[in-house]
């Protein structure tokens, strides 16, 4: 018995767009996993296939890979990077290994995901799959916090966390504040079917309640920071019409269904007392932050090393950092976790690579960002009457794109104050990068180029 595909099947596979490839990535993180099991997630290793199968994309189509600008502007954290390896005082096999995997978050996956995403149906076809992934994530975390099956907090196992466990407390935030965001990107976007944008209005409202029920205060300010940008960006009254639905779906959840309990309402409260009258974690973050500065200033243009900043944290920290961060729950027994990052990523890199991996790395970001607010105003200009001599990808079929593209980048660099890289999740911030960067530099890189 033949196990080859029958050749429709296989022409189908043959004309499915590349992004798809992308989108299989962002999917596999809907896989539950293991408390206890360790090593790269599943999404992580189709990340690695995904640049391979690009890689061969390239050299079968002999093509340009990236125009001059792209390759400046997500190259330039490249030689920072390796720079702040080669004059490491720890383990070469460590400072490969963060190498690496800073090449794939910061580089490699965003050029794949340019390079790969084509077009208007690529970019809403991985917008609705980060949707997709965060809402059946969300299920879960509210699934968990109405059970009490989720991750321990304040002693109650209440916390949110979808099948990332409560190892990982960040990973369903992150993913539901994304896909939040590229609702918001596709409600606000003046393309589509009305339908189309009435069911992403309907999914970013939906996505409020298990971001509530995370209880994360950096995803929290992250997501308004950024909803309340790409509702200015397309003008001021849809500002004013989505804050009013943001308020009136906030009275909904604590009125109607009881969503203010007391430790959500604590947890908000807890906001406005980071400097008044801290909790231990953010007295502990406060101790990493200043233990990250003492050591950028021992070594201030290279940094103590890539992967360093646990080797030494002892060395610099004060004595009212703890032992360690308390989890449990969602399937996994207690554990204490040491603190190994000073969840900030700003922070992070100026402690490992010093001056110059900052300033690279926040170059490479800010070029991002400027590129992409320009190309979203042309098509804010584009898109009213009476314009004419739009510019690729501008005018209203390219505000969604821009909104999605613009708002994922905010995002991350809002988020970025309060967290850093690490965990599963972490691959969907490598996509998001990606997606900035197609908006931002696609017409640059001859989008459409070599269909």
């Amino acid at each position: 018995m033949s196990l080859a595909l029958p050749r429709s099947a296989t022409a189908r596979v043959r004309h499915l767009p590349p992004a798809t490839a992308v989108a299989a990535v962002i999917a596999l993180l809907a896989l539950p996993l293991d408390a206890g099991e360790g090593g790269a997630h599943p999404a992580d290793v189709l990340s690695a296939l995904v640049v391979l199968y690009c890689a061969v994309r390239l050299l079968r189509e002999r093509r340009r890979p990236l125009s001059r600008t792209a390759a400046v502007v997500l190259g330039l954290p490249v030689p920072a990077l390796a720079l702040a390896a080669v004059c490491a005082t720890g383990a070469p096999e460590g400072q490969l290994a963060g190498l690496g995997r800073c090449l794939q978050v910061f580089v490699l996956v965003p050029a794949a995901v340019l390079l790969l995403v084509r077009g208007r149906g690529d970019v809403r076809l991985l917008a609705w799959t980060v949707v997709g992934l965060a809402l059946w994530q969300g299920a879960v975390g509210t699934h968990q916090y109405v059970t009490g099956t989720g991750a321990s907090y304040q002693g109650e196992q209440v916390r949110a966390v979808g099948t990332f466990g409560a190892q990982d407390v960040m990973g369903m935030a992150t993913v539901v504040s994304l896909g939040l965001v590229c609702a918001t990107g596709l409600a606000l976007g003046r393309s589509g079917p009305v339908r189309h944008r009435v069911l992403a209005a309907g999914c970013a409202v939906a996505l409020l309640l298990p971001l509530a029920l995370s209880f994360s205060r950096g995803a929290w300010i992250a997501t308004a920071v950024t909803c309340a940008a790409q509702a200015l960006l397309t003008g001021a009254r849809r500002a004013v019409a989505l804050g009013t639905a943001v308020v009136a779906a906030g009275v909904v959840l604590v009125g109607g269904f009881g969503v203010g309990t007391a430790m959500l309402q604590e947890r908000v409260g807890s906001i406005t007392r980071v400097a008044d009258a801290p909790d231990q974690s953010v007295t502990d973050r406060y101790t990493m932050w200043a233990a990250a500065v003492d050591m950028w200033r021992e070594r201030p243009l290279t940094g103590v090393g890539v992967k360093g900043f646990p080797e030494h944290r002892d060395t610099h920290a004060s004595l009212a950092l703890s032992s360690g961060s308390e989890t449990g729950g969602a399937g996994a027994g207690y554990v204490r976790q040491p603190l190994l990052s000073p969840h900030n990523m700003y922070l992070l890199v100026l402690a490992e690579q010093g001056l110059l991996g900052l300033v690279a790395l926040a170059g490479s970001w800010l070029a991002l960002l400027v590129l992409g607010l320009r190309r979203l105003r042309a098509a804010r200009r584009a898109g009213r009457p009476g314009r004419e001599g739009r510019a690729a990808g501008a005018g209203p079929a390219g505000l969604d794109r821009g909104l999605i593209g613009c708002g994922l980048l905010v995002w991350q660099l809002t988020d970025f104050a309060y967290a850093d890289i690490g965990g599963p999740s972490t691959v969907l911030t490598a996509v998001c990068l990606g997606l900035a960067a197609h908006w931002a530099l696609a017409a640059r890189a001859g989008e459409g180029a070599g269909r």
